[in-house]
């Protein structure tokens, strides 16, 4: 089922009383209730194998290719092909989910106050380059006014957890977004600062993705900072975090 994702088991609402309550209890088996609830143009759909779709003529299959009265029986469970997502495999969906985030939630070890050395957390814009030319290093345009980079001048380890539920996905395949089938992309390392010649390339990365930044006043002396990635973990499943390979 490659390239494919399970959206959600199906529900649906019951008469609370007549002849239809009765006639749905007196049915209420897993295999009768979706023959008897089904209508034209109804909830239901029927699912396919990820083979069903595969661009190959030889297959002649698919639901194109569906004779008349063919699965007559509706499936009880929604399945749509996988739209976007980058290129196959958890590398892949994290090549995805770096480029096409505009933002992520940074963690950072608190330098101050009286949370001192407890977990501290923001939400941070960022750019891995312009839509064009991804790199996968995460750019950013921070001030050190900002606690989370006041922490990082400090201690540079940090972690960027980047959510699908930052594109259109998880929202047009009804997923909840925070559901873990809408995946999510953690990276951890080291936040430094843009060394000169790679500045002019950073403000092609953030300007182009988020032009409102240039308005932002420069009394709060901006500057680029970036992290240099260390580990990945892509959550994409329930339970199941994948530890990929920087290389990759």
């Amino acid at each position: 089922a490659g390239g494919y994702v399970v959206v959600s088991s199906v529900s649906w609402p019951l008469p609370e009383e007549g002849a239809a309550a009765d006639e749905l209890h007196s049915s209420s088996t897993e295999d009768a209730l979706p023959a008897l609830l089904e209508e034209a143009g109804g909830l239901w759909k029927q699912s396919y194998p990820a083979s069903a779709y595969r661009e190959d003529a030889a297959l002649g299959s698919g639901p194109a290719g569906r004779q008349p009265g063919q699965g007559a029986t509706p499936s009880r469970m929604f399945s749509y092909r996988r739209e976007g997502g980058g290129a196959p495999g958890r590398a892949g969906t994290a090549r995805y989910l770096a480029h096409y985030n505009t933002w992520g939630f940074v963690a950072t070890r608190a330098a101050q106050g009286k949370i001192q050395g407890m977990p501290y957390g923001n939400c941070l814009l960022l750019s891995d380059g312009p839509v064009n030319n991804s790199t996968g290093v995460p750019f950013f345009y921070v001030t050190p006014k900002d606690n989370t980079v006041a922490d990082l001048l400090k201690n540079p380890v940090a972690s960027l957890t980047l959510p699908e539920a930052d594109g259109n996905f998880c929202r047009k395949n009804v997923i909840d977004l925070e559901d873990p089938r809408c995946a999510r992309l953690t990276l951890t390392g080291q936040m430094v600062t843009v060394p000169p010649e790679e500045v002019e390339f950073a403000k092609q990365a953030m300007f182009s993705r988020h032009p409102v930044v240039r308005k932002w006043p420069r009394s709060y002396e901006w500057f680029f900072m970036k992290m240099n990635i260390e580990h990945i973990w892509l959550q994409s499943w329930y339970g199941e975090v994948s530890a990929i390979a920087v290389e990759e």
